[in-house]
């Protein structure tokens, strides 16, 4: 399971990640130039990052590579400059690499994958990169939420007697504001949480595609809600909604993202012009 998490501190989208890290209890760290110089100015002290020798940022991409046991590229579309750089330096130092492109891949589906990945490679020490804030207003924003999302579910599954993981879940749990307590407030949660093309993907699916996007958003729903502990009441809204009093956490999981399915697509459907 993940220990720590690095980051080169360059962008909004790399100090989320940070936020992240220090909000859920893992440790932290990276390099970046000398004179804690970034893109948006000089790194706030609460960020643990250390200097190197240099102005030189692709040192520094290449030495956080050299420190982590895995690298985690999100993009939206084809890498370019310093993803483009990290991809390559990775590869020249046979450490794991997995690319997440934003444009192909829905969030809920992400944050699934990068737990899938940080699970089978052993990762430890996890090195992420993500796109400049100019890509989008929102990009820090919703890389962090993915990030938290694949580290909430790593943690359900870490096991029982790990320090870190004992501290981080707990203190993590302990920080969020109370779960919700119908589907409604469970389905606006999750689309103020979703980036726009996620809202967009979701609305143009069929019935039948829900399967899928349960296979991944499920997951999450279960953990970030509390359905497996204890959210009684969120469990009795979803029985009244389907009218089914033996629904299990899976079948709440579907009765949600159906709802959430029918809500955007009143908003977010594409429609052909004639």
């Amino acid at each position: 399971m993940i220990e720590k998490i690095i980051s080169g501190g360059q962008t909004e989208t790399d100090q989320a990640v940070l936020d992240v890290a220090i909000k859920m209890g893992f440790s932290h760290g990276g390099w970046l130039p000398k004179g804690r110089v970034t893109k948006t100015g000089t790194l706030p002290g609460k960020y643990r990052l250390k200097e190197m020798p240099t102005e030189n940022y692709s040192e520094c991409i290449e030495q956080n590579i050299k420190d982590s046991k895995g690298t985690l590229i999100i993009s939206y579309g084809k890498l370019t400059g310093d993803s483009d750089y990290a991809r390559k330096m990775t590869l020249k130092h046979k450490r794991q690499l997995l690319g997440i492109d934003l444009n192909q891949t829905i969030a809920f589906e992400a944050a699934s994958l990068i737990k899938d990945w940080i699970q089978l490679r052993y990762i430890d020490v996890l090195y992420v990169m993500g796109p400049d804030g100019d890509i989008n207003p929102d990009t820090g924003k919703h890389i962090a939420g993915i990030v938290e999302g694949a580290l909430i579910l790593d943690l359900m599954n870490a096991s029982s007697d790990s320090d870190i993981t004992n501290f981080s879940e707990r203190d993590y749990v302990e920080k969020l504001p109370g779960p919700p307590k119908t589907v409604n407030q469970a389905v606006d949660i999750l689309i103020s949480k979703m980036a726009l093309k996620d809202k967009v993907i979701i609305a143009n699916m069929t019935y039948g595609e829900l399967v899928d996007l349960n296979s991944n958003l499920g997951a999450y729903i279960k953990n970030i809600f509390r359905l497996r502990s204890g959210n009684d009441e969120l469990m009795e809204s979803c029985r009244f909604v389907t009218q089914n009093n033996k629904l299990d956490e899976d079948g709440a999981c579907v009765a949600i993202i159906e709802i959430l399915w029918k809500r955007v697509r009143t908003t977010h459907k594409m429609r052909v012009v004639k």
